[in-house]
């Protein structure tokens, strides 16, 4: 067999395998059977056992050399259905054991051919199944009908239903639409929605500049996404979208339509002959073709391919329009098929260019944050619905924060990714816990494994250990002065010689306190995560005896709250996650502090419940306004100005200024509807501060309009 003469610029991790090359559908806007290359009539109808035996040791030796900790395969088409329930047991089981444990195993189909038998293999080989569903009946049914003109919109539903079954959940990996500007966008977004998919992914259709995209006087593919856009975060990020996640976090989330990261997909056709991706079959007759196989070719081989080669270099990739645009980080040029034009092939900005264009302009000004919410939040305590969409933007920038980690730590981020999937819940109970965002590259071990535990999964990692304790956010943490290969499994973990189980722990382990303080909010009493450190002095591992302490005034505190000021409660609990108990100074001062990267955590010393009560609004003001300034920026962060305020001695800049004001502005409200002097006092604070904001230059518009409703709140006191 032939050895690669190089190695790659860049290891492939991603096997699309056509293990059926026909489909029981006729999709009038198919790039496999509708345009340009007619390659599939030449393919055998079913990939062969034979060859799905060398490619999966061809997949297994790439992983190997290149030391890769995951490798995702998708088993395409044609649709891959077509195969039936024992084939498909074939290939799963040749695949799960010649790749191993690094294998990832996907399957994207429409649907159609979905049946309780398959689940079932579903279920075995733990495949995860994206569907492809283009939105309503009208909409669905406009292009993805069978031969005979019958609309498969039933059918898809169908099986979505079986795949929402609580046997077969975890093996539902999301819906696949494809935009047509005829229909409603906001109609098929809910469509979508309504099949409770864990992830979404929107198409353009795909196009040239040879064969333009289909087009609407009246909307654009950029405002078409635009309105979903407006609806999805106005919804709160209900369910995750690459498209925009990818938009939003450049080179943290990947998707094939945007951004700049290096290809790393091959297409393995029915016959073993190896292909670049599907979409280039828009382009050419040939154009995905390689001239390798399974065979003769190791993967290095197809790598080196100069096609393949090109798309490993990112912006030097691109054409000279897109190196000079302002927005190349995000969009990446577009999707490599949409960029081509015969006379000079792939040397152009994508033929899409002024949709992502416009599209990533209206991202921009909304900020990933509707104005109504800000608008509510600004008046002081906020309404539930406002208050509700600050947590998915701590937890979305964590995650973007994970996957970069991810780069340097592929088994801690190979772990986790799978447990994504299995079990969603238990890796988002971790995810937001407030000190994840403040972990390195060795730290992402310690998620994974708490995440795993909460499943109930066994994996296996090198965990860190630091200030002499081995620490699993949300669970605890086990004295221990090093780090140490931990075994999960369900209920607790092993490491070295030391056995921990949850529910009957050794002496050295310290369990996380969680606690409930009444109103149906719970929190972590935070008295061990190493992360924990602000500034102040913190107490150290409480007892029994504190703990109880905490509890009884943190109840007493929103009891109080509940008396003076009830608009407060729903942003403490969309809000507060984590306790952090301060140890006293000595002078008898009240101390108390937040953390923007620190989403969910308020640290305090121990006071009076009513005294906690102000203490917990002003902090969760600090939490709930650094929610909001990482999705729209209120001022240049560049602008050295700074402010003189009436309580502080120093001047401050401009976000010490907004964090101010948006705190007493709260506390002053306390106070005003306590009564005593206190309120005078604080209210006398707001006015200068409000002047010297609003008579700035300082403010984006987002931040003008903020500061004007605080302004308009205060003078309606």
């Amino acid at each position: 067999m032939r050895r690669s003469s190089a190695p790659p610029s860049s290891p492939i991790s991603q096997y699309v395998l056509k293990i059926a090359s026909r489909c029981d559908l006729k999709c009038d806007y198919c790039y496999v059977y509708e345009h340009a290359d007619q390659g599939w009539r030449r393919q055998p109808p079913l990939m062969d056992q034979a060859v799905v035996r060398t490619v999966a040791r061809r997949i297994a030796e790439h992983a190997g050399q290149h030391e890769l900790s995951a490798v995702r395969v998708v088993l395409h088409g044609g649709e891959p259905l077509l195969a039936g329930a024992r084939r498909l047991d074939e290939i799963a089981a040749e695949l799960h054991e010649t790749v191993g444990p690094v294998l990832d195993l996907r399957m994207q189909t429409n649907g159609v051919l979905l049946t309780e038998e398959i689940c079932a293999v579903v279920r075995r080989h733990r495949i995860r199944v994206g569907v492809s569903l283009d939105g309503d009946l009208l909409a669905h049914d406009r292009h993805r009908r069978f031969a005979h003109g019958g609309g498969s919109h039933h059918h898809v539903r169908r099986a979505l239903t079986l795949l929402r079954a609580p046997e077969n959940r975890e093996c539902y990996a999301g819906l696949l639409c494809t935009i047509d500007l005829r229909n409603d966008p906001i109609g098929v977004y809910r469509a979508l929605l309504a099949e409770e998919p864990p992830r979404i992914d929107f198409l353009l259709p795909h196009a040239t500049w040879e064969t333009p995209p289909p087009r609407d006087a009246l909307r654009s593919y950029g405002k078409w996404l635009s309105a979903v856009f407006r609806v999805w975060t106005e919804d709160g990020r209900k369910v995750p979208i690459r498209l925009f996640d990818a938009l939003l976090f450049p080179g943290e989330v990947r998707a094939e339509a945007v951004g700049l990261g290096p290809a790393d997909l091959v297409v393995v056709e029915t016959d073993g002959s190896y292909e670049q991706v599907d979409s280039l079959k828009v382009t050419y007759d040939g154009a995905a073709a390689t001239g390798l196989d399974v065979f003769t070719s190791a993967v290095d081989d197809v790598a080196a391919h100069p096609m393949i080669a090109i798309r490993q270099t990112g912006r030097a990739g691109l054409s000279a329009t897109c190196r000079a645009c302002v927005v190349v980080d995000r969009c990446g040029g577009g999707q490599f098929t949409h960029r081509f034009r015969s006379a000079n092939g792939f040397d152009n900005p994508s033929v899409y260019c002024a949709d992502l264009k416009e599209l990533i302009d209206y991202m921009d000004d909304r900020d990933g944050l509707a104005a109504w919410v800000r608008d509510d939040l600004a008046s002081g305590a906020g309404g539930v619905a406002a208050v509700a969409q600050l947590a998915p933007i701590h937890e979305a920038i964590t995650r973007a924060r994970i996957v970069t980690l991810g780069r340097s730590d592929p088994p801690g981020w190979a772990e986790l990714a799978r447990l994504d999937e299995t079990a969603p819940d238990a890796v988002r109970e971790v995810l937001t816990h407030p000190f994840v965002r403040r972990g390195g590259t060795a730290y992402l071990k310690n998620v994974a494994l708490a995440a795993a535990i909460r499943a109930g999964a066994e994996i296996e990692l090198a965990a860190e250990s630091r200030d002499g304790l081995l620490f699993l956010p949300t669970l605890g943490a086990l004295r221990r002065e090093e780090g140490g290969t931990v075994r999960t499994f369900a209920g607790g973990f092993r490491v070295g010689e030391v056995t921990v189980s949850l529910q009957e722990p050794p002496a050295d382990w310290l369990p996380a306190r969680r606690i409930s303080i009444g109103h149906g909010i719970e929190v972590t009493l935070e008295d061990s995560d190493p992360l924990r450190e602000n500034g102040l002095a913190l107490a150290g591992r409480l007892d029994d005896a504190a703990a109880a302490a905490w509890q009884r005034r943190l109840e007493g505190a929103l009891t109080s709250l509940a008396t003076d000021a009830p608009e407060y409660l729903p942003g403490i609990a969309a809000t507060l996650r984590a306790i952090v108990p301060l140890a006293p100074d000595g002078t008898g001062r009240q101390r108390a502090g937040s953390a923007r990267i620190a989403f969910g955590a308020v640290a305090a010393t121990p006071e009076e419940p009513d005294a906690l009560a102000v203490l917990l609004v002003h902090e969760v003001q600090h939490l709930k306004l650094g929610a909001v300034l990482d999705a729209c920026p209120m001022f240049d962060p560049r602008d050295p100005t700074r402010i003189t305020v009436p309580w502080r001695d120093d001047p401050r800049p401009i976000e010490g200024v907004l964090q101010g004001v948006y705190a007493f502005l709260a506390v002053a409200d306390v106070w005003r509807r306590r009564g005593g002097p206190h309120y005078a006092r604080i209210r006398g604070w707001l006015d200068p501060a409000l002047d010297a904001l609003l008579g700035g230059t300082f403010l984006t518009p987002a931040g003008t309009r903020f500061a004007a409703a605080m302004r308009t709140t205060v003078d309606g006191w």
